[in-house]
């Protein structure tokens, strides 16, 4: 074992060799040699775009209608939302090239050995997208074939197992053919949409209940793109040192907020007819017979794709928290657990359980953000360069990171806006929940601070010369 505590044998093994190489990945968290490095930025666009242009998108878009919004109004908040969330996965994602890292593997720099617990938060945060995508899969596989609906999502979580199993080299591949086929089934349900279907244009709320309701529509929204922070360099990690990180950063930029931004649209513009049908709503928006039943494989196959990047994510991150299982078997743990979570959702309030996951979901990632950030700026500064398992063996306390995420997490609380619980402040603020944009500030300043300390100070590992990424 060597001194990170990284063995090959486990965490490393089989990869893609060149774009095309539909091998079966067994690679784990360990970094990815250059002579394995491949690929342009420009498949960060696609693979960014087909998973996100999904079901959940759109239903998130009609929760616009149910919160008060007009749809200029919410176009504008799901748009900033969008963009704001998008940035610093874009960000992130142009690590990969630099280090050949996943994103959680790449967070023990600064966390150490409590990498563990956001390991384990993201973990179960690949649980729940896979519960909240497949949720829309599972429901319409059974409205094509007339099954029922748990046998339905468990064929969904069966086929994108398998597409998560394979790796990193098919799920580029599979996202590049489903961004074609996405493309064009969402350019038809536009045009259907804008030709014939009532677009609810003004707001239902006015004054201070209109702001917060603006606040919070945004917050959903950027809760959607800033999802893909903690796996932002997973899909990265391939491409070669030699990279345009700029190219990287407005691929990916793109792939977010065109898929994101048209298909949450879609929703605020079809409005109740998604809220309280769901996938059917779509059928009916279509006018059923042929283009309805397209719809409804169109939507399974998105589960399909989408899912298959949080099962691989999800290995990943149960390797990171030490749990010592070759990265396919890790997917397919993942995969067993959410149908548990799906079948829950299921039942009940879909509207109220969806929001709820999905903002209490992502509430610790800006946290995460401002940690990771501060991290790799100081590692960085003045164009160093480093190389991650050297890096990884130096002595650095993982108190100093752990201490912030936990800050940044607990300011969040005051400023939550769900269902389950409405902290005072989102209360005093007509609903308005600001919690995304507090623990990002929180965890960022309180590990800059940190890190000032003289006891963390003594601590510092020595600046090694310069190595490659």
């Amino acid at each position: 074992m060597d001194r990170t505590g990284l063995t090959a044998e486990v965490f490393g093994g089989r990869m893609p060799t060149r774009s095309g190489d539909l091998v079966l990945e067994s690679h784990g968290i360990m970094p990815v040699p250059a002579g394995n490095r491949f690929g342009r930025p420009v498949r960060l666009l696609t693979v960014f775009f087909a998973p996100n242009l999904t079901m959940t998108a759109v239903f998130s878009g009609a929760l616009g209608g149910a919160l008060g919004l007009g749809f200029g109004t919410g176009l504008v908040a799901l748009l900033l939302g969008t963009v704001i969330g998008a940035v610093p996965v874009a960000y992130l994602a142009t690590w990969g090239p630099v280090t050949g890292t996943a994103q959680l593997p790449m967070a023990r720099l600064p966390f150490r050995r409590t990498v563990a617990l956001p390991g384990l938060v993201q973990w179960f945060n690949s649980i729940a997208w896979d519960a909240l995508v497949g949720l829309f899969g599972g429901e319409a596989l059974a409205q094509l074939s007339g099954m029922p609906f748990w046998l339905a999502v468990a064929i969904i979580l069966l086929l994108q197992c398998a597409v998560g199993v394979l790796g990193y080299e098919v799920i580029h591949r599979v996202q590049a053919v489903m961004t074609a086929v996405t493309a064009v089934f969402f350019v038809v349900l536009t045009v259907k949409l804008l030709g014939g279907h009532p677009v609810v244009t003004s707001d239902s709320v006015s004054g201070g209940d209109l702001a917060g309701a603006f606040v919070l529509f945004s917050t959903i929204a950027l809760s959607l793109s800033i999802s893909w922070a903690s796996y932002a360099s997973d899909f990265s990690r391939y491409l070669p040192p030699t990279t345009s990180r700029p190219q990287a950063f407005v691929y990916t930029l793109l792939g977010l907020t065109l898929s994101f931004g048209w298909g949450e649209a879609i929703g605020l513009a079809a409005g109740a007819t998604i809220s309280s049908q769901t996938t059917e709503g779509i059928s009916t928006l279509l006018g059923g017979g042929v283009l309805g039943t397209i719809a409804l494989v169109v939507i399974a196959l998105t589960a399909i794709s989408s899912n298959a990047m949080n099962d691989y994510s999800g290995s990943l991150a149960l390797q990171t928290i030490g749990v010592r299982l070759r990265r396919p078997v890790s997917a397919v743990v993942v995969t067993v657990i959410a149908f548990a979570l799906i079948m829950w959702m299921h039942g009940g309030d879909l509207a109220s359980k969806f929001e709820d996951v999905l903002l209490v979901i992502g509430y610790w990632i800006p946290p995460f953000v401002g940690v990771v950030v501060l991290d790799w700026w100081s590692r960085t500064r003045r164009g160093r360069r480093f190389d991650v398992l050297t890096e990884a063996a130096a002595t650095q306390p993982g108190w100093l990171a752990l201490v912030a995420f936990l800050l940044g997490c607990a300011s969040v609380v005051p400023f939550m806006n769900t269902s389950v619980f409405t902290g005072p402040v989102a209360a005093a603020a007509h609903g308005a929940d600001l919690a995304y944009y507090v623990g990002l500030v929180v965890s960022g300043t309180a590990y800059a601070l940190l890190r000032l300390a003289p006891a963390a100070r003594r601590d510092q590992p020595e600046q090694h010369a310069d190595a490659s990424g």
